[in-house]
């Protein structure tokens, strides 16, 4: 009976650690017509330690819906690239917002033995 017991808890906690891991996904998803033109946006004066987010279109229930700008929090060795409508091949493909690392290497500058390196490509 422990043994049943012990066996359930294992089986329990693989499942457990595997459903995270399946749960996330990388959707791409195209729209025929392109967003609406923006509306105007009136950017606040500069806020130190802050990086001002523009506001973009998102896709959600079959339309555009407008998300505002805001401000995030500023992370030292990166930039901060806005959301984008890409136009390719007739379709409109949403490319995600994010922090991306300057020197595009892969290692977040605070771990990399050279941050900026000119010679990166």
């Amino acid at each position: 009976m422990r043994k049943l017991i012990l066996g359930s808890l294992v089986a329990a906690t693989l499942a457990g650690m595997s459903i995270p891991a399946a749960a996330r996904s990388n959707v791409d998803f195209h729209v025929s017509f392109g967003p609406p033109a923006a509306p105007v946006e009136y950017v606040p004066a500069p806020r130190a330690g802050y990086v001002w987010v523009p506001g973009y279109y998102d896709w959600r229930a079959s339309r555009y819906y407008w998300v505002a700008g805001h401000w995030q929090r500023h992370r030292p060795g990166y930039h901060y690239e806005p959301v984008r409508w890409v136009h390719r091949h007739g379709r409109y493909y949403y490319r995600a917002a994010g922090w991306r690392d300057v020197d595009r290497d892969g290692v977040p500058n605070r771990y990399d033995r050279a941050p900026h390196n000119p010679y990166w490509r």
